[in-house]
């Protein structure tokens, strides 16, 4: 009996190199029995608008594109009337979420590791009314994914992010938060924050924690303090790549943090830009997804 799959491909996502090997993964899923309906994106948002109305209709939904692709996909299942699993083959510029996974990297493999697959339970994040899969952060460079140009994302990969980081340094601001979580109050200036649920950011490994689970129910959450000096902000960058306590850096777990501010201040989800607030709440929704990972 043949199964079915709804298979959304973003057709800009990376390089455009789907396009030459769609043939071949439409074979891969075909030989083990799926009907598949291919959709390719027309606009932003147009994955989840996609996922939330058809989701139901079918026993697996697979994803090409980059982590904001993905992004839209697990926020239109999250809004759906029926969970279904979620096959992911990357084809972004960093690709976060598989690298968290061990999703291969190469189309082909990613496909094949689908059929071979099994599904594993995920922790979805609640951010108000929006979701994101395994970042929310506001703060220096959070919007440098979505400020870089794709076609600069395509020819110069992780170096794209770096140059455009470094036009933005004469550009820091803190902010003036409050933070409430684990029955603690906080309140101090931070440069930068970030809830994940990765094992990897922006393609570097040593950001997040080690240990990190990512069906826990639990986020890891980084802020860093305002440097006052030139040797802070060393202190916090070593801190941060060479994983050593610093009083400058704050680090801790939570399923539920709020996040005040005295301005209405930029944030991004998963890569893409998640509106501007001057007060989020999160929450982790735990095993809320199913997505299908390599044996």
């Amino acid at each position: 009996m043949s199964k079915k799959m709804l298979f959304i491909i973003n057709p800009k996502a990376g390089k455009s190199q789907i396009r030459n090997i769609l043939l071949q993964i439409l074979d891969i899923f075909t030989k083990e029995s799926y009907e598949i309906v291919a959709y390719p994106t027309q606009s932003h948002e147009d994955a989840r608008r996609i996922t939330r109305e058809r989701a139901k209709e079918f026993d697996l939904v697979v994803c090409s594109g980059g982590d904001g692709t993905l992004n839209e996909v697990v926020s239109g299942m999250m809004e759906s009337e029926k969970i279904v699993p979620i096959g992911y083959i990357p084809a972004g510029t960093t690709n976060d979420f598989a690298n968290s996974l061990s999703i291969p990297k190469n189309p082909l493999d990613a496909a094949s590791a689908i059929i071979s697959g099994q599904p594993f339970l995920y922790d979805v994040g609640s951010f108000n009314d929006d979701y994101f899969i395994y970042i929310a952060a506001f703060g220096l460079f959070t919007d440098v994914p979505y400020q870089t140009k794709q076609e600069a994302k395509n020819l110069l990969g992780y170096l794209a992010y770096i140059l455009e980081g470094m036009k933005r340094l004469n550009k820091v601001k803190s902010h003036q938060i409050k933070l409430e979580y684990n029955d603690q109050v906080i309140t101090d200036d931070f440069l930068f924050g970030m809830i994940t649920n990765s094992n990897s950011i922006a393609g570097f490994k040593n950001i997040t924690d080690h240990g990190a689970l990512l069906n826990d129910g639990l986020f890891e959450v980084t802020m860093i303090k305002n440097p006052t000096s030139a040797l802070e902000f060393q202190e916090i960058i070593s801190s941060l790549i060479q994983e050593y306590p610093s009083e400058h850096v704050l680090t801790f777990k939570t399923s539920h943090l709020i996040i005040s501010a005295e301005e209405r201040i930029s944030w991004t989800l998963d890569g893409e830009f998640g509106g501007e607030h001057d007060r989020v709440v999160i929450n982790n929704i735990q095993e809320a997804i199913s997505i299908v990972t390599p044996r």
